[in-house]
């Protein structure tokens, strides 16, 4: 039988958790992953740096928002920003402006969530995460199966397969803030067929003033096993409205009773829609050889208000795509197996930028932006696992990438406004708009990854491992056409990084342990000038050490830490935007970037039907600014969750999340215009939930 994905051969519910495995009896090192080569492997096996969320913790932290799962993960944060808003840090500072958007491949069962080029920083959102089979992130620059968004890391979201026999479950959920979420799922076989969907609904009132959102998302799957060729196919679908709370502005305003509930920006929203379609096929060949093809369909829509900028513009965005990628994978040797494939990838895309009022001289109403890019991608690559000997094996990969623009300005070219007319100053009598469109024009990026590992199995108790990799990250599409200042063109080329990490890994009885030490180094890192201007000269440096430790003390007992001790500094010295200095920041670390965070969760199953959890998550101070002069102290905060199985059909479960009611900021920042701003973390909360099944 060809080797599937874990989502094609797990057959055990999402939600069945008091029945199941829990934390405590499967060691990180026993999961299964299929991030790294598209097919099934063990943790244990792979030279790369790997993070499982299993079914049981997904069901157990029943996370109101993604950040409550991944900060169970070894250098991992995702921080929350309001509402279902995000921003992603894997062996990184927290990225964000220009240069920040694709350092991440967001994937649904190795299906990237965007087209390559389009990202959107918050798509995490468009995942179903509450539902999931599991949530693997590969930590540093992805493999040669990974397009060109994978510079830190890959997030992929494996969706659940149908049960092995009919369910139907069905939970209701709520929480402060008039919070409330249903969950709905079914399943069913049908000879060779199973299918399963899985529903749900959440709205939020809000924490601050004039903020919440409602949200809604689908995934079905259909899954057939033939005698030849075994497939599955997955649909999903996300629908986001929310309205959205800014920055609390002030020294220490999220420790202020009064200014942590307020809103800055009661008008700024988000709506977001986005659907998906996936088929993925497997045949087994002749002499154990193995085919895997995988079209797939992508829409998004969205606007939202940028709150962020002067004027409060509206952008809206949206793009179509198809895509398929290929995998063929053969025995050579009884010690050399080869994969190698070809993916292909076609965008529509759109982006329009509009402002209601004039803000000053250089920003006046009307559009700003409205272009369209058509992209397309060209890859192929080629991966060898090699047995060297009976405890050494080696993995060498490669990936070669095409990625093409063009791009259709369908406004007037140059720095006017919507109408042609010249922004000036009478005082001062300078001119220029600030947004700035380029003439149509065609741009083409060639780039090359390679990865190398090895693992040595001296024993299940001791296992070293070696990985080394090089990826890049072509310009988005908003860094080469959405320009400021008068630039028409942005000359940049696709960022580069070099990784090298040393590991070793093992489990001995009840205890597993997993420990990483990295060193990054990125080159032609995109960012925008003091002018406004996006350049690509900038250059950082990033290391650290992580590690993932699991203890079973007695047979009701376990532990859970997971942790990072990290550097991410400039290598340069860089300007900030709407700063006319030179900063000397080449030895500084980048800004939201914490020298140590992590968790530590401590396990209870006093009966075989109960589970009670206590984590702690801490995370380290950091800097706010370029210049190192404004900080944020961090935070530890405390959760406590129960999980009780009543009989077979019926369970509830009981949340205290920030169990000593701390302040603190989800995320700090510091502006030269505003100060410190913060995004306010959420006080003392009491959720609960109960779940039937039919």
């Amino acid at each position: 039988m060809a080797a599937l994905p874990l989502a094609l051969v797990a057959g055990t519910s999402p939600q069945s958790y008091a029945t199941e495995s829990t934390p405590a009896d499967r060691s990180q090192l026993e999961s299964v992953t299929v991030t790294a080569n598209r097919i099934e492997q063990p943790v244990s096996t792979l030279s790369n740096s790997f993070s499982v969320i299993t079914t049981q913790a997904i069901e157990q932290v029943s996370a109101a928002h993604i950040s409550e799962l991944t900060s169970r993960m070894a250098g991992v944060w995702i921080t929350r920003g309001n509402g279902q808003e995000h921003l992603t840090a894997i062996r990184s500072p927290v990225l964000t402006g220009a240069g920040s958007c694709g350092a991440f491949n967001i994937a649904e069962d190795g299906v990237p969530v965007r087209p390559t080029g389009f990202c959107n920083v918050n798509e995490l959102f468009d995942l179903n995460t509450e539902q999931a089979q599991q949530i693997e992130v590969l930590r540093g620059p992805g493999t040669s199966l990974h397009s060109s968004d994978a510079v830190h890391g890959v997030i992929n979201v494996i969706s659940p397969a149908p049960a092995a026999e009919s369910e139907a479950l069905l939970t209701a959920e709520a929480g402060p803030n008039e919070f409330g979420r249903i969950k709905a799922s079914a399943s069913e076989q049908y000879g060779r067929y199973g299918f399963r969907v899985n529903v749900n609904g959440s709205t939020d009132g809000g924490y601050q003033q004039d903020s919440g959102y409602d949200q809604q998302k689908l995934t079905a799957r259909l899954d057939y096993a033939g005698d030849q060729w075994s497939s599955y196919t997955l649909f999903s679908a996300n629908n986001l409205n929310q309205e959205t709370a800014g920055y609390v502005v002030g020294t220490d305003a999220y420790k202020d009773k009064t200014l942590r509930r307020q809103n800055p920006n009661p008008e700024a929203y988000r709506d977001s829609q986005a659907l998906r379609w996936q088929t993925r096929f497997e045949r087994e060949l002749a002499n154990e050889a193995e085919l895997i093809i995988t079209p797939y369909a992508r829409y998004s829509d969205m606007a939202f208000l940028m709150h962020f900028l002067p004027g409060q513009p509206v952008e809206h965005n949206g793009q179509n795509s198809i895509g398929i990628q290929t995998t063929y994978r053969t025995p050579i040797s009884s010690r050399l197996v080869l994969s190698q494939g070809v993916d292909l990838e076609f965008t529509d895309a759109f982006l329009t930028q509009t402002q209601d009022e004039d803000f000053s001289w250089s920003i006046p109403a009307g559009k700003q932006y409205d272009y369209d890019v058509k992209a397309r991608v060209i890859a192929t690559f080629m991966t060898m696992d090699y047995q060297w000997t009976e405890r050494l094996s080696a993995t060498f990969g490669g990936r070669f990438e095409n990625l093409e623009y063009d791009y259709d300005n369908r406004m007037i070219s140059g720095d006017t406004d919507a109408d042609g007319n010249t922004c000036v100053n009478v005082s001062s009598g300078a001119t220029g708009c600030r947004y700035t469109r380029p003439e149509d024009r065609t741009d083409q990026f060639n780039n090359l990854s390679t990865n190398a590992g090895l693992v040595y199995h001296f024993s299940d108790t001791f296992i070293p491992r070696a990985h080394f990799s090089h990826g890049f990250r072509a310009p988005q599409a908003t860094e080469l056409y959405r320009l400021q200042a008068g630039q028409l063109i942005a000359d940049l080329d696709a960022e580069e990084i070099n990784s090298a990490e040393l590991g070793l890994k093992g489990r001995a009885g009840g205890f597993n342990y997993d420990l990483a030490s990295f060193y990054m180094t990125k080159d032609n890192v995109i960012f925008q000038s003091s002018d406004r201007l996006n350049l690509d000269n900038g250059e950082t440096r990033h290391y650290g050490l992580e590690f993932q430790l699991f203890w079973k003390i007695a047979e009701q007992w376990d532990i859970n830490v997971s942790g990072t001790f990290a550097r991410h500094e400039y290598t340069d010295d860089v300007t900030a935007p709407g700063s006319s200095a030179l900063l000397k920041t080449d030895g500084n670390d980048i800004v939201s970037a914490p020298h140590h965070m992590g968790s530590m969760q401590l396990g209870w199953r006093p009966t075989q039907d109960t589970r009670v959890e206590l984590e702690w998550v801490s995370m380290g101070d950091y800097y706010t600014d370029l210049e190192n002069l404004h900080s944020y102290d961090g935070h530890n905060l405390l959760h406590l969750r129960l999980r009780q199985q009543i009989n077979n059909d019926v369970s509830f479960g009981l949340r205290l999340t920030n169990l000593t009611n701390q302040y603190y900021a989800e995320r700090a920042d510091y502006s030269s215009f505003g100060g410190d701003r913060y995004f306010i973390g959420l006080p003392r909360s009491v959720y609960g939930d109960i779940q039937i099944r039919f």
